[in-house]
Formats: structure tokens, sequence, C-alpha cells
């Protein structure tokens, strides 16, 4: 009984956590092994430990999150000839991978080697031209940026802290996307407001391109017109008889309407009467 119970409890975690993706993924058609790896929740010590040695304070959502399970992994396939084709992907680094993104630099590199800090350049031109977009981070001590997800290569979502000072804790946090060419975009406030985006796009590929100018890949769109995300649009609050295409034969039809047809009867009915009348007109004459 007790392992029956543990089971139970376990079931309702994942479906906590999972916000219950995992049911409607495996009722969509074509999507096969479902995987979430589950995991034990994260110490408080080791919770300790990365703020003492980042000098950062883990935002409340995430730290709530890291105490019920350290990371969160859940992948999805289809079939397609027989065969597995890994798709979906969903990841959170645990506290032990919440890595700097910038490491620090070796004794043994070369002193005028490039690195990403010498990008922070073109940054400072181009803020005044984003008014309306948060500040983007920076890649040296003015930030201090942590990986959350790796994106299979296709880019970083990151744990952004900015305005940092040196030997200063910092607190407040954004989330971040860092494409492949190293710009920066803007995802959301929280972690929360994050991983709730995460689960309604499904995971799938390059899907935090939909935050960015450009957008994904036309291979990452196929996908996702096959399989669509759960996102939210102003459009699916409509009622169902505004998407439907109504026809307004008056409208369609305009060119042929009627009304030249009864002109051209009217123009028939004058000619028979004018000839009428000049036949009764010669028949008088022919009598006079």
């Amino acid at each position: 009984m007790e392992g029956a119970k543990e089971g139970l409890s376990i079931k309702g975690t994942a479906e906590r956590l999972t916000l219950g993706i995992i049911r409607i993924l495996e009722n969509m058609p074509g999507v096969v092994d479902v995987r979430f790896a589950e995991r034990e929740p994260a110490e408080k010590r080791r919770l300790l430990s990365w703020e003492q040695k980042n000098t950062c304070i883990l935002p409340e959502d995430l730290r709530d999150f890291y105490q019920t399970t350290d990371g969160f992994t859940l992948t999805w396939s289809i079939k397609l000839d027989n065969e597995f084709i890994p798709l979906g992907c969903m990841k959170i680094n645990s506290v032990a991978m919440l890595c700097p993104l910038l490491q620090p630099v070796s004794l043994y590199s070369l002193p005028n080697a490039p690195s990403l800090v010498d990008l922070d350049w073109e940054e400072t031109n181009t803020q005044t031209e984003k008014a309306q977009v948060p500040a983007e981070p920076h890649f040296d001590s003015r930030s201090r940026i942590f990986e959350l997800d790796s994106c299979g290569g296709n880019g970083k979502v990151c744990l952004v802290y900015k305005n940092c000072t040196p030997g200063v804790v910092a607190q407040q946090s954004e989330i971040w996307f860092l494409d492949r060419s190293l710009c920066w975009h803007f995802l959301t406030t929280s972690f929360t407001s994050y991983y709730r985006l995460m689960v309604t796009h499904l995971g799938l590929p390059e899907w935090q391109y939909s935050f960015t100018p450009y957008g994904p890949s036309p291979q990452a769109k196929q996908w996702a017109s096959l399989y669509q995300p759960l996102t939210f649009t102003c459009e699916a609050d409509a009622p169902a008889e505004a998407h439907l295409n109504k026809l307004d034969p008056t409208k369609a039809f305009r060119g042929k309407a009627k009304v030249t047809v009864a002109k051209k009867k009217q123009s028939t009915q004058s000619s028979v009467g004018s000839a009428a009348k000049g036949g009764a007109g010669k028949a008088t004459g022919a009598k006079r």
C-alpha cells in the first residue's frame, strides 16, 4: 500500500510540474515515446552555496522550482516510416549545471585573445534606438549571466542579472534568449512566465526564435504547423461563426446583376413597340 501511495504522489507531482502536457502530447497523432525524467528536489544548502558562489539571489519562483525538482527534462518523438524521430525537448538545467555563461579567463590564454566582452561596443550605440525594449545584457562585469537551457545548440536561454556591481549581491533577474549570432532577445521578467512559454510551445525546435525579428527556420515552422503550440491568441475567444466564410450573393455576383437583363428586356420591348407603331402607320397610309 505504501508503494502504491508513493507512486500516486510521484504521478501527482509530475502532473503538477508538467501542467498536464504529457496527456496532451500522448493524445496527439503521431506522437510517441513521451518521456519525463523524475528528479529529486535540490537541497537547500546547495542553493545557498550557489548564491554565495555567484553573488546572486535566486528568484523566489526559481528557488521553489528547484526545491521541487532539481532540473526538468521532458522529451517526445514522432513516428515516421516506422522510425522514432526526436522532436520536442523541454529542459531546465539543474543547480549544478546553472553555470555562468562567461567562464573566468584562464592563465594560459593569450592576453589579446578576442572574447564576448568585445561585442559590447556595438550595444552602446543601439540602446538609444530601442527605447521601449529592455536594456540588453552585457558580456562584461555589468551583467551576470547563467545558462538555463542550451536549446540543442540553437541558442541559449539565460538567467540574467543586469546593472551588477562587483562585490554586491544581485537580486533582480530576467530571462533572455541568446541566439547563434550572439544577439540578445528579451523573453520574460520571471521564471514562471518562461516556464509557461516553454510548456505551451511544446518544446518544439527553435520555438524561442518566435520572439526574434526573423523567427524560426522554415523547417521549424513546418513542425509548428503540424503540432500547433498551445499559445494564446485573441482569435481563440471569438465565436465559431466568426470563422465561417459567409457568401453574400448580391455582393459576390454584383457583376451579374439582374438590372442589366431588365434593361435588355426593356430595350427589346421598346423596339417591338416602335415596330408595331410603324406598321400601324403604314397601314393607315395605305388606306388613305
